[in-house]
């Protein structure tokens, strides 16, 4: 059986109280906790940085998934660091030098990874693919929650898949956008290995949280 991952976006979140938001989907059984960092530069919208991320890491010891759509990306990454980042997604459009973002996301005690756009192919993490822990598939264009899944994505998992594959390496597989129970099972036997859902599990209240992650990890055969 493959293990799936659910990282839950705090995107969707009840940004008034985001400390509970965070203890309640640690709680209801979030593997890890992404948190989307947008500029209003690389992408038409704005939310927030490193101070913020440091008052949220007390509130749960589970991985924080960051994905930076910022351009530079170099200057922060000891920021992101330092406010408890544990995995830092990059975009290969966000600077000229991917191969060296890595390496100092990495030298910065982070697990490198690579968010792909929808329109980016997957052959652009070819030659990084020994430098990553994670690849993140866009299935919408980066910028807003609450977008509809882009279909055509599940090929592109399935091209990185095989790619992963065929590495030997443990290199977490994960899916961004507009994910709910429907499609959850389709992503999952196309490849991925880590779900990212912000208004599925969101949805219903804090009640509600531990039975929308559950919808999201059903058991599929690798």
């Amino acid at each position: 059986m493959r293990n799936v991952l659910i990282s839950p976006s705090i995107l969707s979140a009840d940004f008034a109280r985001l400390g509970d938001e965070i203890r309640a989907i640690d709680q209801a059984g979030a593997d890890m906790i992404h948190i989307d960092v947008m500029d209003g530069h690389f992408v038409p919208n704005l939310t927030f940085g490193p101070p913020i991320i440091e008052k949220l890491r007390p509130h749960t010891k589970k991985p924080f998934d960051v994905h930076l759509m910022i351009a530079p990306v170099d200057p922060f990454i000891h920021a992101f660091a330092q406010a408890g980042a544990n995995i830092l997604t990059v975009h290969p459009e966000a600077g000229p030098h991917l191969h060296r973002t890595l390496q100092a996301i990495r030298s910065a005690g982070m697990t490198p990874g690579v968010a792909l756009n929808p329109a980016t192919p997957a052959s652009v993490i070819e030659p990084v693919l020994d430098d990553i822990g994670l690849v993140l598939v866009m299935s919408v264009n980066p910028g807003f929650g609450g977008q509809a899944f882009i279909e055509s994505q599940l090929r592109k998992v399935e091209q990185l898949r095989r790619m992963i594959d065929q590495t030997g390496r443990d290199i977490i597989l994960e899916i961004d956008g507009g994910l709910n129970a429907e499609n959850s099972p389709r992503a999952i036997a196309a490849g991925v290995t880590a779900i990212v859902a912000g208004s599925a599990v969101f949805k219903g209240g804090p009640t509600a949280y531990a039975d929308n992650i559950r919808a999201l990890r059903p058991s599929v055969h690798a």
